[in-house]
């Protein structure tokens, strides 16, 4: 029920808060039994002492209850302060805070100049990784597209990586350098940088069965493990900003950390830090007087987790390669300044050198990135090839369906005396001018026969034709195409596939299923919805969606 990502206290606290009145509601309904003002009392008592228990708890001088006489920011002039990361309204500037107890630190760093550096990237096993080159580089959308999308090449061929269309795999990638040297640099630690770290439990910790994480490698440098272990960019959840309190030598700065960990701060922790994806980085930016050892960051910081990519090639037409393709994310930071994926931005940087637009590039071997395997057990081409599919991947949501229709390709060319079934693809782009992926790939795959269907709209374009009103999204097509829709996935017991945004396209798509269903069987939502789980079930409906 809670929310790891922020901690217990915004979803539990309110709960237990509501459970109290509403245990206190129902026995007091109950007039007939002459207990329940008894069992009444007995847990409203139970809930002011376990407030007041929570109340009582101190760490390092500091009470959880804090008094009016330590509410520092009540003395300024709030009134002429829009609320922000680094300043509280004045009502929350004066009330009194409940603020988590302080976790307890269970990590110790010892710093040596010298030492025989591991150097292994941390993950399960040394096994799992392959370092491959990248062979190709290609910018398929235009320069004014809103987002920009590449493709890249990578080498397998001196490698046992292996994989099938539709499968997924890991990129390891570092955290941006620059954000790194800053991080380094206000945390003191620029000049260790090349500096061992050898870490071990705290003796005596209070924490129960403290470990040293597995993914920071023995003997490696300061620089390694903020590079390439610890997710800097995560957002900072409550406990983490309780923990800061104490590295905070301002007063009004401790008072204002105090107050987003608080539960009387829990909207402004929305709205200032969560929301926002507000970083470790920028809260250091703000708070210029909180120095938090590496041991505390170390402690709080989750790994720096690999990051997934579909597979847009088949073996079968790309022997020895590996192609993907991705958006280079660009999301505003709480100041509004753009900041670039942590992946996506690193790998454009790697290719943009040798970055082609909208052309076959030569090939070359220069930068190599590590994978790792993330083979799906499901999102495969049907085993019969005469079971019909539709596909809808708006977006670089289409790259698994160009593994697939490449595949298609080669196996229609290696067995022409095979029936294939049906193949529908449906997809979708803001501009066809700008943004429309493998569009020569798909007319080819159109004319030969691999691809029986492409139905395609545009969200962006404006109509030719004034009075018309073309499909906008991939949805739209849908409905438009109900009967056919209907017909190979309940008569000819096709497969239907989705690839994107789990977010809107995804749940969108998912509602017009049903919809189709509603009205090609003559059936109410709850029949409709039963088709679909039917469709799971029989392993005919597959997803493959990212957050």
């Amino acid at each position: 029920m809670a929310d790891d990502a922020v901690g217990l206290e915004l979803v539990v606290e309110p709960w237990i808060a509501g459970l109290w009145v509403a245990l206190n509601q129902e026995f007091a309904s109950r007039k007939e039994d002459k207990n329940t003002s008894f069992c009444a009392n007995k847990f409203s008592n139970l809930s002011i002492g376990l407030q007041a228990e929570r109340l009582k708890t101190e760490d390092s001088g500091v009470k959880n209850h804090l008094s009016s006489k330590e509410n520092i920011n009540s003395e300024l002039p709030t009134e002429n302060f829009q609320p922000s990361l680094s300043f509280s309204g004045s009502s929350l500037s004066k009330a009194t805070l409940n603020i988590p107890a302080l976790p307890p630190e269970y990590l110790e760093v010892q710093f040596e100049e010298s030492c025989v550096q591991n150097g292994s990237l941390p993950y399960i096993s040394e096994n799992s990784i392959f370092r491959v080159p990248i062979t190709k580089a290609i910018q398929l959308t235009r320069d004014d597209a809103v987002k920009k999308t590449l493709l890249i090449e990578l080498d397998i061929s001196e490698t046992t990586f292996n994989y099938q269309p539709g499968d997924d795999f890991n990129i390891i990638c570092p955290n941006d350098a620059l954000e790194v040297d800053e991080l380094l640099d206000i945390l003191g630690l620029l000049g260790k940088k090349d500096h061992f770290v050898c870490l071990r439990v705290k003796e005596g910790t209070k924490k129960r069965g403290a470990t040293v994480p597995q993914y920071v490698p023995d003997n490696s440098t300061v620089k390694f493990i903020f590079t390439w272990c610890l997710e800097i960019r995560a957002v900072p959840k409550k406990a983490f900003l309780r923990s800061l309190v104490n590295y905070t030598t301002d007063i009004s700065e401790k008072r204002r950390l105090q107050e987003l960990c608080s539960k009387q701060g829990s909207l402004d922790y929305n709205s200032f830090i969560r929301d926002p994806t507000v970083t470790l980085l920028d809260l250091l930016r703000v708070f210029l007087t909180c120095k938090p050892p590496l041991s505390l960051l170390i402690e709080h910081l989750p790994k720096l987790q690999a990051r997934p990519y579909s597979v847009a090639s088949s073996t079968l037409f790309h022997p020895g390669k590996m192609h993907f393709i991705f958006n280079i994310l660009e999301f505003p930071s709480h100041l509004g300044e753009l900041r670039r994926g942590v992946c996506t931005g690193w790998l454009a940087d790697l290719v943009a050198p040798v970055l082609q637009v909208n052309q076959k590039s030569k090939e070359f071997f220069s930068a190599q990135i590590n994978i790792m395997s993330r083979p799906s057990n499901v999102f495969h081409l049907p085993d019969n090839p005469s079971v019909p599919f539709i596909m809808v991947g708006p977006g670089t949501g289409i790259a698994p369906f160009i593994g697939f229709l490449q595949h298609r390709q080669k196996l229609r060319e290696k067995h022409p005396d095979y029936k294939f079934g049906e193949t529908w693809l449906f997809f979708g782009c803001r501009h066809k001018a700008r943004d429309y992926l493998f569009q020569d790939e798909l007319r080819f795959f159109l004319e030969n026969g691999v691809l029986t269907y492409l139905i395609v709209c545009f969200s962006r374009d404006v109509p030719a034709v004034a009075e018309t009103t073309p499909p906008k999204y991939v949805q739209d097509n849908l409905r438009l195409h109900c009967k056919e829709i209907s017909r190979i996935l309940l008569q000819e017991k096709g497969y239907f596939y989705v690839c994107g945004d789990a977010k809107n396209m995804a749940k969108d798509v998912t509602e017009t299923l049903v919809e189709v269903f509603t009205i090609e069987k003559g059936v109410d939502k709850l029949d409709a919805l039963k088709i679909l789980a039917t469709l799971r079930e029989e392993k005919r409906y597959f997803q493959d969606i990212w957050a």
